[in-house]
This record gives structure tokens, sequence and C-alpha cells, in this order.
């Protein structure tokens, strides 16, 4: 039999894969689908785990306290979704108003040269930070509505919470993000 590093055989690597299928696969299932509105997108990000977790123990680098590392791996890419969507995101209307900026609008170009590249993945980077401090109702509905463009009520069906209450968690979400973009915004306005 092949020694693997750790002294681990094939059998017994299958085994801990395996293992970890059964074990993780319905609370990691769950852990996406609070984050992840789309069932096929999570799904997707759910099997990406798994094949990472496959390709650590093909490349032979087995993976110690696997639970925690498929959580990791798992945030990462569904950060990684958001921010493709956050991307394809910017062009869409920043107010309610059909002739509003568009998010795109209120950055700086990406084009305009090394300083304003930088004032601009700084600011995706703060909104970023200021959406992981959010409340996970507020930030799932800014989400929801703001980077994926799902409806009011869209995400009121999904979640049966009423559109009151989403607009409002939305609110808050709102006041919170232009308080802590705009101390962002001064900060770099100083220098």
């Amino acid at each position: 039999m092949s020694e693997i590093p750790g002294n681990w055989t094939i059998i017994e690597q299958n085994q801990l894969i395996s293992q970890a299928l059964e074990r993780d696969r319905p609370r990691l299932r769950s852990f996406i689908r609070k984050h992840v509105a789309d069932t096929g997108e999570a799904e997707d990000i759910l099997q990406d785990v798994f094949y990472e977790l496959l390709e650590a123990y093909r490349l032979m680098k087995p993976v110690e306290h696997v639970t925690a590392w498929l959580f990791r791996v798992a945030r990462n890419r569904m950060i990684d979704l958001f921010r493709r969507k956050k991307a394809a995101s910017l062009n869409s209307p920043a107010s309610v108003e059909e002739d509003g900026d568009t998010l795109e609008d209120l950055l700086p170009s990406a084009d305009a040269g090394p300083e304003a590249a930088y004032a601009r993945n700084l600011l995706l980077d703060a909104l970023e930070e200021a959406l992981e401090e959010l409340p996970q109702g507020q930030r799932e509905v800014f989400i929801a509505h703001e980077l994926q463009g799902q409806s009011f009520k869209e995400i009121s069906a999904e979640t049966g919470l009423s559109v009151n209450t989403l607009l409002s968690r939305k609110h808050y979400a709102v006041t919170h993000l232009r308080q802590r973009l705009q101390l962002i915004y001064e900060d770099f306005a100083k220098k």
C-alpha cells in the first residue's frame, strides 16, 4: 500500500474523507444556505469545498482539523461569490430612482491611475468589512436586495418575513454602512 504524509495509507485517507462527508455535509450545507440564497450556487460551493478536500489529500497535504478547514474553505468560496456578484452589480442603480447613480458611478474609476484604483479597492474592502459587521438578518436582506438583485417580495417569499420587516432591516443596514463608509471616506480625504 502507498504511504502518504502522516503515515496514512490510501485506504485510511479514503475513510477519513468519507467520514468527513457524512459528518460535515449537512451542517456545511446549512451554513452555506444561510448565506447564499440561490440553491444551485450553494450546492456548487458545497461541491467545491469537498473537491478541495480531495485535492488536498491527493496532493499529499492532509488536513488536521477537517471540519474547521471545510468551514473556512466554504467561507472563502462564499466571499469569492459575493465579490463576483458585487462587481457585476456595480452598474445597477444605487438609489430607487431610475436615473439614480450606480455604485460604479460613485466609486473612483479603476482606469484613473494607481491612486484611484487604490481608493476603489479600499472602499470595496471597507464595504465588505462593514457588511460583515451587520447582524445576520440585516446583512442577508442587504445582500439579497442590493447585490443579488432580488425584490423584497421575492425575499419575503423565501424567508417568510414581511416586506415591512425586510425594509426595516435594510434601512438599518444602509444606515450602518453609510456611517462606516463615511469614516473611511473622511480618513482617505485627510491623506
